[in-house]
């Protein structure tokens, strides 16, 4: 069975796009998923990349025509309109949630339209604990384990960085290490798994 590792930003609208695609294309190949969100700034900062708010004017306004084109395509909303905010505690969330088992790819879905679909804040206690119970988690998993999520989110930092990967979404395939960046990359990510 392959395992792939999802490493991805909660403030990433890329991922956002990817909606449930992944989540079908292991189903398809009989592949399990290990959820790992991170500080995707952090993640730019130590592999060469760029933050947005430093990019060049130029790939601002590309980025400002693709996203809407993608989500045009994909028949997503997307709002544009969303202010940065605190990554951290819907990651934490997230972990919270692979460890406990369940729906983590609804709980994951769930945060990414709350933030780019609806605009919400998604480091706001009151949207986790909804997207939590949405997805059938207990609402409480937002309180427990907070240190270990710190480390876990830390961790999976080291882990990107270890593994080649530069931004978000980015699927990592273990068993054979090959690497795919992008939710429009999924396609290629598929034919892959069948190969194995």
């Amino acid at each position: 069975m392959a395992q792939i590792d999802y490493y991805f930003g909660t403030i990433s609208p890329w991922a956002y796009l990817a909606g449930d695609r992944l989540e079908q294309i292991a189903a398809r190949h009989g592949a399990q998923i290990t959820y790992r969100p991170l500080d995707i700034l952090q993640l730019f900062d130590r592999t060469g990349g760029t933050r947005p708010a430093d990019r060049h004017r130029s790939r601002m306004e590309y980025r400002a025509q693709e996203l809407p084109r993608w989500a045009d395509h994909l028949g997503m909303p997307l709002r544009m309109d969303v202010a940065m905010t605190n990554m951290a505690p819907s990651s934490y969330a997230i972990i919270a949630a692979q460890d406990a088992g369940g729906d983590v790819a609804g709980l994951v879905q769930r945060l990414l339209a709350a933030r780019f679909a609806d605009g919400r804040d998604i480091a706001d206690d009151a949207v986790i604990r909804q997207a939590l119970a949405d997805a059938g988690f207990d609402p409480a998993l937002a309180d427990r384990g907070l240190f270990v999520g710190a480390e876990t989110y830390g961790r999976n930092l080291e882990r990107a960085v270890e593994a080649g990967v530069f931004g978000s979404p980015f699927y990592v395939v273990t068993d054979s290490g090959q690497r795919f960046w992008g939710q429009d990359r999924l396609a290629f990510l598929d034919r892959h798994l069948a190969t194995l």
